[in-house]
């Protein structure tokens, strides 16, 4: 059985780790199911999922995202999130993938 800690690792394809709270990277159905101690994924166990098709300065962003909307997500005149327009594209395919 996996052991379930508060904090889950999410590594980008070109190596960059970033350690989140497992409540934030909840957010995201596609991570909820990884991550989900009585699935079958080898995620679950290592507390770490890898994304390869995401590289680091995506999954930086990503990473914001999910504190930004836990902090945010009952509050009313909610401050717009920065986003480099470079990275809109590359965000929306990344968001397209964790379903968020």
């Amino acid at each position: 059985m996996a052991s379930e800690t508060d904090y889950v690792t999410l590594i980008s394809k070109d190596g960059f780790s970033y350690v989140v709270q497992r409540s934030s990277a909840r957010i995201s159905p596609v991570l909820k199911r990884m991550l989900d101690p009585t699935g079958a994924f080898l995620e679950a166990k290592d507390n770490t999922c890898i994304l390869q098709d995401m590289p680091g300065i995506v999954l930086e962003k990503v990473c914001e995202y999910f504190y930004y909307n836990e902090k945010n997500k009952d509050a009313r005149d909610v401050p717009e999130m920065d986003i480099p327009t470079e990275l809109c594209l590359e965000l929306l395919m990344a968001s397209d993938y964790l379903d968020i």
